[in-house]
């Protein structure tokens, strides 16, 4: 009997997106909601199971964890990269590990529910309503104005069309982005300094990667204008959060609209919870009952196939 650990269900919806029972009664499954920041509660947790299915990157598997773990055989992660997943360690202990397709819409649709609440100010008139007030603020428009796109890749270029559609200028820039390249999504290459300077919303839409770590940091916020925004759907480490957290706090920007952070979830006490310039969503960028359906569709016929010898979605080579 297979055992399955699902992990961070934080909805409680996995059992529902996809039909586990088919697995009976080769193997039982156990959705687990809480999430254990503790890499030796975490190792106690999943001792007994052969298989876990992780969301994304929402638990970190280090070497060490796999060192914990000798019954795993099979770890299954939403989406076919995981820089969470030391892949190395896994191939060393034996354990497969095996991905899923995620849809490539969602969080460039997130993106834009942020700048519009960022522009429109909707979560404070939100609030403002129910209190019983009427219209506290002056929202400001997108027609006419400059986004600028750090990063215009898959995620990048979907944004760049819905900025066009509302009548912005749209200019870009990434480290190997070439100018016909950016022509061809719309946008017009420019330098990073000069991004950061025209831009009245900058999002990010870059992979985390050595070069990217802290790639927004003092200087490039200090070259924004006071009335523009930061928007992240991207990873949190991508921005320095001390550079960020004194730019918002002294209003050097107007705001930011931040789906993402580290660590992950957010610890209630963080100072960025006390900001009245920032929309925060909790890493919702992917998350959506389209895209469950379909990562938690494929742990399934992943899994069925370990339990038939065979290997679907493989990261690594066993």
């Amino acid at each position: 009997m297979l055992r399955v650990a699902i992990l961070d269900d934080y909805q409680g919806v996995a059992l529902a997106m996809a039909d586990w029972r088919s697995l009976h009664p080769q193997a039982t499954i156990e959705a687990f909601a809480d999430h254990l920041d503790d890499l030796d509660a975490v190792a106690r947790r999943l001792h007994a199971f052969e298989c876990v299915v992780a969301m994304r990157e929402r638990t970190p598997f280090p070497r060490a964890l796999f060192a914990k773990l000798p019954n795993l055989r099979l770890l299954v992660t939403a989406g076919m990269r995981n820089a969470a997943i030391d892949l190395t360690a896994a191939t060393e202990r034996k354990v497969q590990v095996s991905g899923t397709d995620m849809l490539p819409y969602p969080t460039a649709e997130l993106t834009w529910g942020l700048i519009l609440a960022l522009f429109r100010h909707i979560p404070q008139e939100d609030r403002a309503t129910r209190a019983g007030h009427w219209q506290t603020t002056l929202g400001i428009g997108l027609k006419g104005k400059t986004l600028g796109l750090l990063g215009l890749g898959r995620l990048g270029s979907q944004v760049a069309r819905v900025g066009q559609a509302f009548g912005m200028e749209v200019i870009a820039w990434s480290q190997n982005l070439t100018a016909e390249r950016a022509t061809a999504a719309g946008a017009a290459l420019v330098t990073k300094e000069e991004l950061f300077a025209r831009a009245d919303v900058v999002s990010i839409h870059l992979v985390l990667s050595p070069r990217s770590r802290g790639l927004v940091g003092a200087a490039e916020l200090a070259r924004m204008k006071r009335t523009a925004f930061l928007v992240n759907t991207s990873r949190g480490p991508i921005v320095d959060e001390a550079a960020l957290l004194a730019g918002l706090q002294e209003r050097r920007i107007a705001g930011a609209g931040l789906d993402v952070f580290e660590p992950e979830p957010l610890p209630r006490e963080h100072p960025l919870l006390r900001l009245d310039n920032v929309v925060i969503t909790p890493h919702l960028g992917y998350v959506t009952e389209e895209g469950y359906r379909l990562a938690y569709g494929h742990a399934v016929e992943n899994i069925r196939a370990h339990l038939e010898g065979k290997v679907l979605r493989a990261m690594n080579q066993v």
